[in-house]
């Protein structure tokens, strides 16, 4: 302990709080170096869009200005009227000799500007309004250049990264709330905030990828993913979990589901209020789920078609063996619910019919509109991915976790980055966040299949994408399908949802529109009644006429699927409950706790 003594003024002996705070900055320093040196090297092409992306933004900007310089010195004197204008309020509100910012603009509200500092501050005032109206300036000038629209997407987008990367919040000499927390705490918060930047890049080796959540409060099948049941096969891609029943008596035909394995699977079972595996469970299903193997690099060579046959047609066939049901009923979520379609198309090639029914959650199988994600799938970043692939075996969680993250980076980056850095906070204990933080990997051969194959040239929806070296189509789905998609789903847009499952060759088909996003629309139980629900029984037109018809319906989705499934799920027999002879071990399993070599 260290020794401390008073002079005869009062004045301890001893390093002040300042001074131990500059001592473990420097420690926090060499540290954080170290973690930079093993950072590995990576290929550019994964990083963001190719210098021609933005050349010929620059060519196309130059060029409007040529053929349209009234459109042009619109746009300008646009901007400078409203920087006048902010500029002249800024001067009035001084004019007084009082320190006080303008009346704040009802137009430029932002929620990362809640601090009421950014309204009543001069300084912070002027420089919250003059960053929107900047923001403002390139969204419109982006939105009237003449490039093809696939380009123009990209521009728009990673103009937006940078305009957002730019905003005056993301830095602490213009952050209130980090300035006033430092000045509070005589600089600790700075210190801590440090402390988790260096944490965060130990963690990962040098890269940086933000810590969203608390990582010690949640253990799998203690707190988190606790719905009882057993894992009662295994394979090299997968363990099959059967869930114990929690009624007397239960469906005969038995459900299925696939998680996506760009995520691990209890997503599905996150705390039991929001577990939609309880939920199925207590609805009287005989539930069994996928926990997919989180690859390494000896699964270079696994390709969709190992996922076809040693995965969904191994699942299929070990539910139907353990039930002694001759059909099940399926569910495919993501990229899941993608190569769900595969199979089951692939099987009526084939004249089998296992499945009775499917249901999609938020999957995309045509993919000639892409949405957002489309951004990523020009030939400069999935050639730079092709080439991480191949030196890596694998497609790292890595990659995609910032991909994705990106697509949302006020929410998933900067956000949490200025909690964590700036203002010295510890991730919260938020088990979706949790979840979110837990990535996988995907298997070299098979991540280059989906994004060239399936991504970038839509192969499914042109009925061309080999399954066992036989082309598959959407027309090959037959059975009685539900698909549910969100509203806001940044990764699978609702929109390309729609047009996959209006091209299946069902004659019973029920599309469910639910709000919110891909995770937050579809783990939305019915106890908290917070996000409704869209629903139309006409034809599936196009998505606007289907969205111009639909009924609202406040409350979950969970219950409407409910009853579609209970009408296709059979009579009410005794519940089955996993046979302790054939259990391997407990859910959630080895494999989703399992850390690749």
């Amino acid at each position: 302990m260290m020794n401390m003594t008073t002079d005869d003024h009062g004045k301890a002996d001893g390093p002040t709080k300042l001074e131990v705070n500059l001592a473990r900055i420097e420690e926090l320093s060499a540290r954080m170096m170290q973690a930079f040196a093993k950072r590995k090297a990576s290929d550019p092409g994964v990083a963001g869009p190719s210098n021609e992306l933005f050349m010929k933004a620059a060519a196309a900007y130059v060029a409007g200005m040529m053929q349209d310089p009234a459109k042009v010195m619109e746009h300008q004197i646009a901007y400078w009227g409203r920087t006048l204008k902010h500029y002249a309020a800024a001067q009035t509100a001084l004019a007084g000799g009082e320190f006080k910012a303008p009346e704040p603009d009802p137009n430029l509200k932002d929620r990362r500007f809640s601090n009421p500092l950014w309204d009543t501050h001069p300084a912070f005032s002027f420089l919250k309004a003059q960053y929107l109206i900047n923001a403002d300036a390139v969204k419109e000038a982006i939105g009237d250049m003449a490039l093809d629209p696939t380009e123009k997407n990209r521009v728009e987008y990673f103009t937006r990264q940078i305009v957002d990367m730019f905003a005056p919040t993301n830095f602490l000499g213009t952050n209130p709330d980090a300035l006033e927390k430092a000045v509070a705490t005589d600089g600790e918060s700075l210190v801590q905030g440090l402390e988790n930047l260096v944490a965060d890049l130990e963690a990962s080796e040098g890269d940086l990828l933000i810590t969203l959540a608390d990582k010690k409060a949640f253990v799998l099948g203690q707190n988190i993913a606790t719905t009882p049941g057993k894992v009662v096969f295994r394979n090299k891609m997968l363990e099959l979990i059967q869930y114990s029943p929690s009624t007397e008596t239960v469906y005969e035909t038995p459900l299925l589901i696939f998680p996506p394995w760009i995520n691990k699977f209890y997503v599905l079972d996150l705390k039991p209020s929001n577990s939609l595996v309880k939920w199925i469970v207590d609805q009287g299903h005989t539930l069994f789920v996928v926990s997919w193997v989180n690859p390494d690099a000896s699964f270079a060579d696994i390709g969709m078609d190992d996922y076809i046959e040693q995965g969904y047609l191994a699942a299929i066939n070990e539910v139907r063996a353990i039930t002694g049901q001759e059909q099940i009923n399926a569910v495919g979520y993501c990229i899941a619910g993608t190569t769900l379609g595969l199979t089951l198309s692939h099987l009526e090639s084939l004249g089998q019919s296992p499945v009775l029914s499917a249901t999609f959650f938020t999957t995309l199988t045509d993919f000639s509109d892409p949405g957002e994600v489309g951004v990523f799938l020009a030939a400069d970043f999935l050639d730079g991915i092709g080439r991480q692939i191949d030196m890596d075996g694998i497609l790292s969680k890595t990659f995609m976790g910032r991909t994705f993250s990106f697509l949302r980076s006020n929410d998933l980056i900067y956000g949490p980055a200025i909690k964590s850095y700036m203002m010295g906070e510890a991730p919260p204990a938020f088990d979706l966040l949790f979840w979110n933080g837990d990535g996988t990997n995907l298997p070299g051969k098979m991540a280059k299949e989906y994004l060239y194959g399936l991504c970038r040239d839509d192969t499914f929806a042109k009925g061309s994408f080999p399954v066992k070296g036989v082309p598959t189509a959407l027309s090959g789905v037959k059975l009685p399908i539900c698909a549910i998609a969100c509203e806001t789903d940044h990764i699978a847009h609702w929109r390309g949802s729609f047009r996959g499952i209006q091209q299946m060759g069902s004659a019973d088909k029920t599309f469910i529109l639910s709000q919110s996003g891909h995770i937050a629309g579809i783990i939305n139980p019915p106890s908290k009644g917070k996000y409704g629900h869209y629903s139309n029984s006409g034809p599936m037109t196009s998505p606007e006429d289907w969205r111009a018809g639909a009924e609202f319906h406040p409350g979950s989705w969970w219950p409407r699927w409910g009853e579609w499934l209970a009408g296709r799920a059979g009579s009410q027999i005794p519940a089955r409950s996993p046979d302790p002879a054939h259990s391997l071990c407990d859910a959630p399993g080895t494999y989703v706790v399992a850390v690749p070599r």
